[in-house]
């Protein structure tokens, strides 16, 4: 019998395709104890991401409670992502229905159970906007040093997707995301820098439908929605974001990383939400990032047809 100790995490998203994959990579992962999920609106608005979370939930056998999150960032409007990921928020295959209900609690307060139960430091995974994680940071301070790490999808440090100095998970709500940045918590981010290396190709996603199971079929159908948004654009593949956030963890070996000072600008009229590298240590600040900067692309691929090999012989209902 195995003595290992298992990493208790919480899971914090926008599903959004490439959330939904990422928790595909989470599930299969047997040092993972997947204690909680959360949801957060940015993708799309927060009943669809939620309800989004509930099917994905469903389909990968995740029986942890899940709670709603936070309806609109701390301090912004909220913006979605409808053209990217449709108007669910997970447009493309079937998706079973929920089998579970909401918990009663919030996100914030299923976040705060987690860890004063939690007998081990609690990694919080999150692939969304940082309204939560905030949230969490900001109303149980006490519970900070309960937090072993935070690995999020966010930020670019020399560009961005959603404005050219921004990426979308960061400007949805750039104070939330200074508050998880300057919060001393071990942190490792995973922006464009390292996403936008992450592609997948049709050739990979044939790969990925031959496993056969069902996991893997929708995984493929998944893509190949992606794929034709991302033609659009002029790419020829699609990079999976969020699913960064969850291997560097699993693997982190085929990564590459770099420690550095980063803050977010809250205040530029064109560069709101940009994640700013002191890449000469000219600030004189701590390091305060992981940043995972470059992957070994085939190896990354490599990881993703595993993942979705564990899922043979489970199958649920889809009308």
């Amino acid at each position: 019998m195995s003595n290992i100790k298992k990493i208790p995490v919480i899971l914090d998203g926008d599903p959004g395709h490439d959330d939904a994959i990422a928790w595909v990579f989470a599930k299969a992962n047997p040092a993972f104890d997947i204690k909680a999920v959360t949801s957060v609106a940015g993708n799309q608005t927060l009943a669809k991401t939620t309800y989004n979370a509930m099917r994905i939930c469903t389909l990968l056998g995740i029986d942890a409670p899940i709670a709603k999150g936070r309806e609109l960032p701390l301090l912004s409007p909220l913006i979605t992502a409808g053209n990217f990921h449709g108007e669910s928020g997970l447009d493309g295959p079937a998706l079973p229905e929920p089998c579970m209900q909401l918990s009663e609690l919030s996100s914030v307060d299923l976040m705060a159970k987690v860890l004063r139960e939690s007998e081990e430091p609690v990694t919080i995974i999150a692939t969304g906007p940082q309204t939560n994680v905030a949230a969490l940071l900001l109303t149980h301070p006490e519970l900070k040093s309960k937090i072993g790490r935070i690995s999020i999808m966010g930020g670019g440090l020399r560009n961005g997707n959603w404005t050219p100095a921004a990426e979308f998970n960061i400007f949805e709500d750039p104070e939330a995301a200074q508050i998880v940045f300057t919060s001393g918590i071990p942190l490792t981010m995973c922006g464009l820098d390292v996403t936008e290396k992450a592609i997948v190709y049709p050739q990979d996603e044939k790969r990925i439908r031959e496993i056969g199971n069902q996991v893997s079929g929708i995984v493929a159908d998944w893509l190949d929605f992606f794929f034709k948004h991302h033609a659009e654009l002029g790419w020829n593949g699609s990079p999976l974001h969020d699913p960064c956030a969850v291997a560097v963890l699993m693997k982190p070996e085929i990564f590459t990383t770099q420690e550095m000072y980063v803050e977010i600008d809250t205040e530029g009229h064109y560069t709101r939400g940009a994640t700013i590298a002191d890449w000469h240590q000219s600030s004189g600040n701590m390091n305060n990032v992981t940043a995972v900067l470059g992957v070994d692309r085939d190896k990354f691929v490599d990881l993703l047809v595993e993942v979705c090999k564990t899922y043979e012989g489970r199958k649920v209902d889809i009308a």
